[in-house]
């Protein structure tokens, strides 16, 4: 087992994916992100996540980009620092489940544009979601990094979290992360966790935590005390609130310590006022709410991660209830009792919160059930940690069968087909998956690019005819 050395802590930056994802819904262009590539990659970042999350999603729906092509531009200018992703599991970027031959494509595909270390995570935490990720990524030299969705509740004792980090670590996971995607992760606590799981497994470990609760330096910190080998942070301009902690401020609260990041303050004070004009924008447009960038109790009072309460909120507004929130707020717990007690993470978090919201503006409970709580029910997302409630499982799938194998087992390979549905739409490999992902979005985007590749095709035969008169 490995012993409690301590070293330098590595520093993931997460300012081009999940702090932007995390304050202004991911909205920002490889055009803003390109020209401060240089001085980030002369910092000494463990890694720098740049890629999957939402940005996919983000950049065909609202910026119009080639998320594959932004990935190509990140990895030209990054000459010296490993770029990280994040994945889920056997649903990639997208909301269902994929058939292996897809995920595997995926990965290639992502290893071969430039991604070094893939996070593979899985929103149930059942590990058979996340094997042929792993296996894929260590087959194409890739670094697989598993992700364990962290939470609280009966069933996730510190035994729970060393069984699945041990089994993580067999599968041939080449590190682990703690996904403490809500800011639950109490200082305490982490030290706890980290010291149980450093007993337990010889992979590094790193922790990713979210500001939200307003504990997370505070985490870092006794985290690292017991042994945590890599921090998620986020350069000052978009860090804090729904975010990470901030990079600038970790590296000198561990400056002079055996942790020592080793990172130069005075380029990081470069790269942050490259970002920071580009905070005030999106304050002064409205994108950066500064409701975000407070600290939100009740992230810790009702473990609800921030992202759902907002939600949450919009759905009431909608439906001219909110004097009903902290009675959704009461019944989130119990709907997530009833579906197996699953970390609230994206999809089930906000399976769980529309569920709740359902719940309490019908008065009565399970009176409307939606599609997707009856496909957690149905086991289409995998195995809960917890059985589910046997009476709200006869109410909402009568005498029909639950499925109790590997969700994918059950789809046949898919990459063919989708290869002929997009066959007008493809000009490059990655585009099919592109379409897996998104098929109504990605047909948009590639109508839209088409639609622009011909206005500059017939700008180029302008000048031609312009530079050869009759």
């Amino acid at each position: 087992m490995s012993e409690n050395i301590k070293k330098p802590v590595g520093i993931t930056e997460t300012v081009l994916r999940d702090a932007h994802q995390s304050l202004i819904a991911t909205r920002m262009t490889t055009e803003q992100m390109l020209p401060i590539i240089d001085k980030m990659d002369k910092v000494g970042y463990h890694s720098v996540e740049c890629w999957g999350g939402a940005t996919f999603d983000a950049c065909l729906r609202f910026l119009k980009e080639d998320p594959w092509d932004r990935l190509r531009k990140l990895r030209d200018g990054f000459k010296n620092t490993k770029l990280q992703m994040l994945f889920r599991g056997q649903n990639i970027l997208g909301y269902r489940h994929y058939a292996d031959d897809v995920v595997e494509y995926f990965v290639q595909k992502s290893i071969a544009n430039g991604i070094d270390i893939i996070r593979i995570f899985d929103c149930l935490n059942d590990i058979r979601n996340l094997q042929t990720a792993v296996t894929a990524a260590n087959k194409e030299k890739g670094n697989a990094q598993v992700a364990l969705s962290y939470t609280l509740g009966d069933a996730y004792t510190l035994d729970y979290w060393k069984d699945i980090a041990k089994r993580i670590e067999d599968m041939g996971a080449n590190s682990l992360c703690i996904k403490d995607m809500a800011g639950l992760l109490v200082p305490y606590r982490a030290e706890e966790l980290v010291g149980a799981l450093k007993e337990t497994v010889d992979i590094p470990i790193q922790l990713h935590t979210h500001y939200t609760s307003g504990v997370a330096s505070m985490t870092y910190l006794k985290a690292i005390e017991a042994g945590c080998d890599v921090i998620d942070t986020a350069m000052s301009p978009l860090a804090l609130g729904t975010s990470q902690p901030a990079t600038e401020v970790m590296v000198e609260a561990l400056r002079g310590t055996p942790y020592d990041t080793g990172l130069d303050q005075n380029l990081l004070a470069e790269i942050a006022e490259y970002f920071r004009p580009m905070r005030e924008e999106f304050i002064a447009s409205g994108r950066l709410s500064t409701k975000v960038l407070g600290v939100n109790i009740n992230t810790l009072r009702y473990q609800v991660p921030g992202g759902m309460l907002s939600n949450m909120i919009s759905q009431l507004k909608e439906q001219h209830a909110e004097d009903k929130y902290e009675e959704v707020l009461k019944e989130i717990p119990r709907v997530r009792k009833d579906l197996g007690e699953p970390p609230l993470v994206t999809p089930s978090s906000q399976i769980v919160g529309t569920q709740a919201v359902f719940n309490v503006l019908a008065g009565e409970r399970y009176k409307m059930i939606t599609k997707e709580t009856k496909a957690i029910l149905r086991g289409e997302y995998g195995q809960t940690v917890k059985p589910f409630n046997p009476d709200l499982v006869k109410k909402a799938l009568g005498d029909e069968k639950q499925i109790t194998c590997r969700p994918a087992d059950l789809l046949d390979n898919e990459l063919d087909t989708l290869r002929k549905e997009a066959a007008e739409y493809i000009r490059q490999d990655e585009d099919v998956l592109t379409y897996a992902l998104f098929p109504q979005v990605a047909t948009e985007y590639f109508k839209y690019r088409d639609a622009q590749l011909t206005k500059i095709d017939d700008k180029v035969s302008d000048k031609e005819v312009g530079a050869y008169p009759a």
